[in-house]
């Protein structure tokens, strides 16, 4: 996925690179070509400095990364400097390219903006002085106006600002990479925190589910011995009830621990539709700490299950509102409408008291008591 999203830059960057190696090799090629038919001035030292003016714009297109920086000023001067006097020699071919080309090159290659100038406008004045020269001492040749060989540094401005845009394009890549470890880094470690969270969770679930097991079996065990058996039989539905209780919430902690914990919201929304429950969002949602997001589930739950405990058959309703700083779970249900069931009584030890002290200690309120006919849970916590 990062490949392809990188891939527009990654093209338009090959892309320029092209640009180079492509003008260079077409001024090569097509000055080779017409060399033999052209109008050369002074050919026996054309010809050489045509060669070396060849051999160093080639030069320029090798990778300079192993090159110290005083190595590449000398064979970016020596490009400029043999093309700037080659240019009035051959300016009928294709030749009259290369000062233009090395100037653009100097700008793109050389780190140094002072040297790849320096360079370039030496190259300037070097063509506009061969110009006249060459004019002076051949007055039949037709030759450029001395002015117009002076926009051979012209391409250097080119070449920085492509060289600019190259790194500027390259530190946002940089940093765009950089920005996503980062946020997978601390997507890890909140991942971490929260899988330790919840085995503390299973931890002080299933210490208190046994301890609640072990004290109901103890009862049934003196119960029996009694001979108060149907009262022995109560506490072993109760013993069973808590381990159920035990069973669900530790699934709930497992299911947590294997999947990718989802919003709030989503989670509430899910929560209320299994229980057949109204839902309704107040405010405008926004991020929530992971804490704050299991603490406001677990109570969601807790008070779920208390209603239907107490409460079989009542209408239930969860509201979830949030404000700038604080995000409130409101969890009601109305007067049951079904006779209680045995096998629900009890529960699992860890119910709203053990919810009103993890809400003190995120700095938040867990308010717990009747209203309209019903019962009423608040949590509000700190976002």
């Amino acid at each position: 996925m990062r490949t392809l999203e990188r891939a527009p830059a990654l093209i338009g960057q090959y892309r320029d690179e092209l640009i180079q190696p492509a003008l260079v090799l077409t001024s090569v090629a097509c000055t080779a070509v017409q060399w033999p038919d052209a109008q050369i001035a002074y050919r026996p030292l054309a010809l050489p400095l045509f060669v070396l003016t060849s051999i160093a714009a080639l030069a320029s297109l090798l990778p300079w990364s192993r090159l110290a920086g005083n190595r590449q000023i000398a064979v970016m001067s020596a490009y400029m400097l043999f093309g700037a006097v080659l240019m009035p020699l051959a300016h009928a071919t294709f030749a009259a390219m290369f000062p233009f080309v090395a100037a653009s090159a100097a700008g793109i290659k050389l780190a140094s903006r002072r040297a790849a100038v320096t360079i370039a406008t030496a190259g300037a004045v070097v063509a506009s002085s061969a110009t006249w020269v060459v004019g002076e001492l051949s007055p039949q040749l037709l030759e450029w106006p001395v002015w117009l060989t002076l926009t051979v540094a012209l391409p250097v401005a080119f070449g920085i600002g492509h060289r600019d845009r190259r790194d500027a394009i390259r530190n946002a890549q940089l940093a765009a990479e950089s920005a996503q470890r980062a946020r997978e880094s601390e997507a890890r470690e909140a991942a971490l925190v929260e899988r330790g969270r919840i085995a503390r969770e299973i931890h002080d679930v299933l210490g208190h589910s046994l301890s609640g097991i072990a004290l109901q079996l103890d009862l049934a065990d003196a119960l029996r011995d009694s001979g108060r058996d149907d009262e022995a039989a109560a506490a072993v539905r109760k013993a069973r009830a808590i381990a159920v209780d035990s069973i669900n919430e530790t699934r709930r902690a497992v299911h947590a621990l294997r999947e990718d914990t989802l919003p709030l919201p989503e989670t509430l929304y899910q929560l209320a539709e299994h229980a057949s429950a109204e839902f309704a969002i107040e405010g405008e949602a926004g991020a929530v700490g992971p804490e704050t997001t299991h603490t406001m589930v677990r109570a969601a739950q807790e008070a779920m299950t208390n209603a239907a405990k107490y409460a079989p058959g009542a209408p239930r309703s969860l509201r979830l509102a949030f404000t700038a700083d604080h995000v409130k779970l409101t969890v009601h249900n109305g007067p049951a409408t079904e006779p209680r069931r045995a096998e629900l009584a009890g529960g699992s030890g860890v119910g709203l008291v053990g919810m009103r002290e993890r809400a003190a200690l995120l700095g938040g309120t867990l308010r717990a008591g009747p209203a309209d006919d019903g019962w009423t849970v608040e949590l509000e916590l700190p976002r």
